[in-house]
């Protein structure tokens, strides 16, 4: 039997993560794809200092390919504003060429990259889990679950019906040059009632939008993109000011729905052997940006853990303490926009005392004594 000592399901930063760690100490790792090609995703595509740090770790230059640096916050409510610097250096690139740099770095170290291949089945048998495909078996003694947001059948997450009423739209822009330049530097972050838009650049002069509404919001629209487009525009004035006389770069929009924000898988629910990463371990709010930082630092616990030998509950343990605070702290904050109220009453606070917006952005975000070094930690 050809056995593997580690099978990865998923090609994202958590998966690419792992799969990097474990081939660089000598494993013999398969990781499985289910896209064929370079493709993007529903992802505000913010690369926070935390993300930047695992970035660097494996070996992804950000500068050399095309990220674009992020310095300052715009936080707007209808046509109230805000502006402050943020409290750490960030960046921005799509998806697209992001997740592709990792698996090409994943496949430099050693890993087997396998791409168009779906996962059917995942169950553990008597010598490790057999992973099953259209085409083949795989049996691993360890498997990492990687499939971001959506949930293999027979392992779907616990989750709670609440927020899962929330769609999540994305679109690449050409923007007017008088907006490219104004938006230079910035991530920009609009509340509204029922969610929020991000607005940044990235690379090769694109601007990538990306916002949640609710479902009944979708469908008064007819799920039409210019629809959308017009009513979010009418959410504040800035925001239609940039998206005058922009250019959709795609036919369509990416969309999400029922994303579980606020999730946290049970310690106490781990399987030996199958490690969560990424979403399926954490869903911070959207809103925090910081869903990067996350998938990474669980793919770098999971891979020392595996190393280590001190296996998927002790990583499990490890993931949630992590995860705890950034993510309840998130879904807070996330919760309380909800309110007409408490949007005008941040972006005021904000706009009169900058370090307090500058602190609120500080606590949704991992801190730097929980981020994972260069040797394996002691368990």
């Amino acid at each position: 039997m050809n056995l593997h000592d580690t099978v990865v399901i998923g090609g994202g930063p958590a998966g690419a993560a792992a799969a990097i760690e474990l081939a660089r100490a000598g494993q013999r790792v398969s990781l499985l794809e289910r896209e064929k090609s370079p493709h993007d995703k529903v992802c505000g595509e913010f690369i926070s200092w935390d993300t930047a740090y695992y970035l660097a770790l494996l070996g992804v230059d950000l500068k050399h390919l095309g990220a674009q640096p992020i310095r300052r916050l715009r936080l707007c409510s209808g046509a109230t504003e805000s502006e402050t610097r943020l409290p750490f250096n960030a960046w921005s690139l799509s998806r697209r060429r992001l997740d592709e740099a990792l698996l090409e770095q994943a496949e430099q170290c050693g890993a087997e990259i396998h791409r168009g291949v779906a996962v059917r089945g995942l169950q553990e048998g008597s010598e490790g889990w057999v992973i099953t495909t259209a085409e083949s078996r795989f049996v691993a003694r360890n498997v990492f679950l990687a499939t971001g947001k959506r949930d293999l059948r027979q392992w779907r997450r616990p989750v709670k019906p609440e927020n899962r009423d929330l769609i999540g739209l994305k679109m690449h822009l050409r923007l007017q040059r008088e907006q490219q330049r104004e938006l230079r530097g910035h991530v920009e972050v609009f509340l509204y009632d029922g969610g929020y838009a991000g607005l940044e650049p990235v690379e090769d002069g694109k601007a990538n939008l990306c916002f949640l509404l609710p479902k009944a919001r979708y469908k008064s629209c007819n799920g039409s993109w210019p629809g959308i487009l017009q009513w979010l525009c009418g959410t504040s004035p800035l925001l239609e000011r940039r998206l005058v006389g922009c250019r959709s770069l795609w036919s369509r929009p990416l969309a999400v729905h029922g994303t579980p924000y606020g999730f946290l898988h049970p310690p106490g629910a781990a399987r030996p052997g199958l490690f969560r990463l990424g979403d399926q371990t954490a869903v911070i709010p959207s809103f925090a940006g910081d869903g990067m930082a996350i998938a990474l630092h669980s793919g770098f616990l999971a891979a020392r853990a595996c190393l280590s030998g001190s296996g998927s509950r002790r990583y499990q343990h490890q993931a949630h303490r992590a995860f705890r605070s950034p993510v309840r702290r998130a879904r807070l904050l996330s919760n309380g926009l909800q309110y007409l109220a408490a949007r005008k009453a941040a972006v005021t606070l904000a706009r009169a005392w900058p370090a307090v917006l500058t602190r609120s952005v500080s606590l949704t975000r991992l801190q730097a004594d929980q981020l994972v070094g260069d040797r394996v930690p002691a368990d």
